[in-house]
């Protein structure tokens, strides 16, 4: 994917969301989504420094990059940030979904940003012919989003256990 390509997101012009790939200009934006993403999570504090080391080469399109869904000249209403990485058993590359994440005022809206992200996140690993790799790691509506997950991608291939580790935040 070249910088700077838009990717429709709906047929629905009606709904006119497109999902464009960020760039460093987008930093600010990026970072308190990731923040916010982070804190939902629930697990551990967000370590900004660290996020930063995760976020920057991907609006800047190394090893990685970032899908903003947005109305054409829009404030983001939502995201996905993707990395290339390896397993650590092999030297293969893999898609690594870092997080989807779309804020609370955009979820109950019409257009399915979340399944247009995945999506994106599809064709990205398509496009790279790599295989994309996803968990879900939440305490708040886990179960829907994984059901959401399982739509698009069939279902899961294992599971996340946690031991010794209590939520930051409760929910379903």
């Amino acid at each position: 994917m070249a910088k700077g390509d838009n990717m429709p997101a709906s047929e629905n012009k009606s709904e006119e969301l497109i999902i464009r790939l960020g760039t460093p200009a987008d930093i600010d934006e990026v970072m308190a989504a990731a923040v916010a993403a982070i804190a939902e999570i629930g697990l551990v504090e967000a370590d900004p420094e660290r996020l930063l080391q995760d976020v920057w080469p991907a609006l800047n399109q190394d090893r990685g990059i970032v899908g903003i869904i947005c109305k054409p000249g829009g404030k983001a209403e939502g995201g996905v940030l993707l990395r290339v990485g390896k397993m650590w058993y092999s030297n293969q590359d893999v898609l690594e979904e870092r997080v989807i994440f779309i804020p609370p005022e955009f979820r109950n809206a019409k257009g399915g940003r979340a399944t247009r992200l995945c999506e994106f996140s599809k064709k990205a690993a398509e496009d790279l012919g790599i295989p994309l790799l996803i968990g879900v790691m939440s305490s708040v509506r886990t179960e829907a989003k994984v059901k959401m997950y399982e739509r698009q991608f069939g279902k899961p291939s294992g599971a996340v256990f946690l031991y010794n580790a209590t939520p930051l935040t409760r929910g379903n």
